[in-house]
């Protein structure tokens, strides 16, 4: 998976600070995840009907220079191979100037609701990450 996601920094995501709330962060990088996969054909509609899904397993962020109101920003999303059952995605959150505003380390893996385990992924999943 490697995307390119566009959002504006709006009113709703700043604290009492004028700041990007620190969870905000993690709200936009998801909704980059999202809009990656869905339009690859793997929504929440295909987590619903197979009960077979994406979990994240370990976060690291880095908080790296202000976000402002109304700014522009792209959300870079690099999704590296499947190494037995886990894999690593990189997200950055870039200004306008190219400049990284905060990135973010994953380690994901592929859930099954029913069986309450980490399964091996899916083709459809790997397709819908670009890994297949």
């Amino acid at each position: 998976m490697n995307s390119n996601y566009e959002v504006k920094i709006l009113e709703h995501h700043l604290d009492t600070f004028g700041h990007v709330n620190n969870a905000t962060y993690f709200q936009l990088f998801e909704q980059a995840r999202w809009e990656v996969i869905t339009a690859r054909g793997f929504g929440l509609k295909e987590v619903r009907t197979t009960q077979q899904g994406p979990i994240v397993l370990d976060a690291q962020i880095r908080f790296l220079h202000e976000l402002r109101l109304r700014e522009q920003i792209t959300i870079v999303t690099e999704c590296a191979p499947f190494t037995g059952k886990t894999a690593k995605i990189v997200q950055k959150m870039l200004r306008s100037d190219g400049e990284v505003a905060c990135d973010v380390s994953y380690t994901i893996a592929f859930f099954d609701l029913r069986a309450r385990k980490i399964i091996p992924p899916s083709a459809a999943w790997l397709l819908a990450t670009g890994l297949a």
